[in-house]
């Protein structure tokens, strides 16, 4: 199901990716949590947090940073996967639609 033929290929989840979705996740909450203070005034998601308008900032700021250090890791992983990725594409091309294969580079000599 995950490597059908018939679909392009995807990246794979790796247990590093996994990690980093979770602390995405994490600092998904903390934006939520944070921003539910700013739209009721107190806690809407915890009744005792966030407390005052300080604690709500920085929950919210500290979710955000946390959300994009968890995309930039994740984007990371990912870009580690290219090689491999770009060579199932190319077989999927190539299977799927031959009339839209990339010509092969030419390999350069060095005299």
């Amino acid at each position: 199901m995950f490597n059908s033929p018939i679909r392009p290929p995807r990246p794979t989840l790796t247990g590093p990716i996994f990690l980093y979705a979770l602390a995405d996740v994490f600092g998904l909450s903390c934006v939520a949590i944070g921003g539910s203070w700013f739209a009721g005034g107190k806690g809407a998601i915890f009744t005792g947090f966030p407390t005052s308008t300080a604690e709500a900032v920085a929950c919210t700021l500290g979710g955000a940073a946390v959300m994009f250090w968890a995309m930039g890791k994740i984007l990371r992983e990912i870009a580690k996967q290219t090689p491999a990725m770009q060579a199932r594409y190319d077989a999927y091309i190539a299977a799927h639609h031959p009339d839209k294969v990339r010509p092969k580079a030419p390999e350069s000599s060095e005299n």
